[in-house]
Order: structure tokens, then sequence, then C-alpha cells
């Protein structure tokens, strides 16, 4: 997801609900990873705020106050692994030193839903573009599960068109893909599978360089308030 979500939209919670259909079961267990924000207080109150009231087993995983005994055991037993937003470049180092990023490409594997929003985002693709680094817009490397690039808040904040597309246009960064605000990509088998939107105007881009040019693709999104949740 780009952006928005249960913390900045309380009163619109389609994409997480969206997120939450995809389980292969009637109550799946969902995991919030707040590393990005520092596992800050406020956002995991809002988020069992939110869950609590929708069809799932909300839970989530603190690094910086532990609440498990064994890391792997407990991300695993979800269905669902959904991360936040905050700094990307902070989240990604703290992830190696607990070797999370290793358990993460298990849950891959084992096909559990993996999700996020903004850094939540990002981390999943082979590079992203933060401002987590410098204070600046900037390219970061991810983890790489899928291939390519990723920039969120398309529409959101001022700088990140501009910033991303001279990042591809100076060859800095690899091609991808750019969300505005209210858009989540979903991807199966490593394939863009869907484009959906809690806002009936966002919209989401496949951005790539021709002949020393920027060219942004509009990519079909399917709005989640015409469909029933």
């Amino acid at each position: 997801m780009g952006g928005r979500g249960f913390l900045m939209e309380p009163d619109n919670l389609l994409l997480d609900q969206y997120i939450l259909s995809q389980a292969h079961t009637n109550v799946p267990k969902t995991c919030f990873i707040p590393t990005a924000s520092g596992d800050a207080d406020n956002y995991i109150e809002k988020f069992y705020e939110t869950f609590n009231k929708l069809t799932c087993e909300p839970s989530h995983l603190s690094l910086f106050s532990p609440n498990f005994i064994d890391l792997k055991a407990y991300v695993l037993q979800h269905d669902i692994l959904y991360v936040g937003g905050g700094k990307t470049s902070n989240m990604l180092l703290l992830w190696k030193e607990w070797e999370l990023d290793t358990i993460l490409k298990e849950a891959y594997e084992k096909r559990m839903i993996l999700a996020g929003i903004s850094a939540g985002s990002i981390c999943w693709f082979g590079e992203g573009v933060t401002d987590s680094t410098s204070g600046t817009l900037s390219k970061i490397d991810c983890l790489g599960f899928l291939t390519g690039s990723k920039c969120p808040h398309y529409d959101g904040e001022r700088n990140r068109r501009p910033s991303y597309n001279e990042l591809i246009k100076s060859g800095e960064i690899k091609a991808g893909y750019a969300v505005d605000d209210g858009i989540a990509l979903h991807f199966k088998n490593e394939e863009l599978s869907a484009s959906v939107g809690s806002r009936p105007t966002a919209k989401a881009y496949v951005v790539n360089r021709k002949a020393n040019k920027v060219m942004e693709r509009e990519l079909p999104v399917t709005y989640l308030g015409d469909r029933k949740q």
C-alpha cells in the first residue's frame, strides 16, 4: 500500500479489509510489525483498536520490547504479516540484526500473506524510494522478494514523483511501480495480479526509462468501494 490504511483513515478500511479477505481461513491470525515506527505505542494501539473490530485474530511483533520467546516460531504461526510505515533504513537494519529478514523470506516461501504500508510496502521490492537515510528522497536496497523498485505516496508528498522520475532517468534506481496514497498492488508468484484502491481517484503506474525519458504507464485500478466486502 502506498499510503492511508487504518492509521490515516480509520473510517476507510477498504485496503485493510482487502488484505484480510486474501487469507485462506475465516479468522486469519494477523501480526502487525511496527518496527519502522520504533514500535510506537500509538501505532500499535491504533492497530488493535481497528483490527479488534474486524474478522481476524490480531497480534503484534515488537523487537524493541520483545514479546516472544522464539522469534521464528512466533512469526510463522500467523496467516498475515502486516508491516507498518516509518523509517525504512532503521527497520531493515534491525530486521537483519534479528535475522527477521530470513524469517520473512521463509514466510514468503510458505505462501503466507505479506502486506504493508509505505516502508512496509517498499521493503518487499529490490529497491525503494525513502527519506529515512539522509532526510532527502533517495534509493534504498530492500529485501528483493519482488524485482524492480517501488515508490509510495506518489500523490501524497509533492517531492515523491519528481524524485522517483529523476532517480529512474539517471539510472540510479531500477524501473518499477509508483502508487498514490490509497492504492495497493497485489502480487502473486512475483507477478502483479491486481491494483486496488480505497479512493476512486487514486492511481498506480509502471514507471521506466526509454531513450533517456521517463515513461509512466497507468495501471487499471479496481475501486474497492464498488465491491461488496
